[in-house]
């Protein structure tokens, strides 16, 4: 039987109805930079600072075949380039990730993508990657973000409060949490 790591290493391409997910790397680049651009994003994810294009080519050499993370470029079926959807921070003796995601731009926010491809990685985090726990957290000011991971089966677990200072105001963090033994909506 394979490790955890090399079952991450190996990650797929991912299928739905809608969408494709394949692994993010060097072939992304300009559809990454420009999702950088987007400032709404940037403030819902709490993401602060900028990005070199050299500092983002960096990090996207690194991501194909790694063993502690899986990337994916979402896709729509015509192979546009929608956002990403990240599993990283392994904790591997608790079989546990951090969840995070992305869409690329206003336009394809409330469309249910990121549901759609947050059910797909799910899925394949605790089927086929054996995977225990995920977890992540969405700022107060981010509902909608929180209704889509909730439709995912995401639980909230809990509340940071004053975890981010946006703009000079405290925003807390919403706490969440799934386990492979939660039932999965929408299954």
């Amino acid at each position: 039987m394979s490790t955890l790591s090399e079952r991450l290493a190996a990650q797929p391409t991912l299928t739905t109805e809608r969408l494709r997910l394949v692994q993010l790397g060097p072939d992304h680049l300009d559809e990454t930079m420009a999702a950088l651009d987007d400032q709404e994003a940037m403030r819902l994810t709490g993401t602060r600072g900028t990005f070199t294009r050299d500092q983002v080519r960096a990090h996207l050499d690194r991501l194909p075949g790694a063993g502690d993370r899986a990337d994916f470029a979402i896709t729509g079926a015509d192979g546009v380039y929608l956002g990403e959807v990240v599993l990283n921070e392994l904790e591997e003796d608790d079989l546990a990730m951090n969840y995070r995601i992305a869409l690329a731009g206003p336009s394809l926010r409330g469309q249910g993508y990121g549901t759609e491809a947050g059910r797909a990685v799910v899925d394949w985090a605790f089927d086929e990657v054996g995977l225990h726990r995920i977890s992540l957290e969405v700022y107060a000011f981010n509902p909608a973000a929180q209704r889509s991971y909730e439709k995912i089966g995401f639980l909230v677990e809990g509340r940071a409060r004053d975890a981010l200072r946006w703009d000079g105001a405290w925003v807390d963090a919403v706490r969440m949490a799934m386990l492979d033994t939660d039932p999965r909506p929408g299954r």
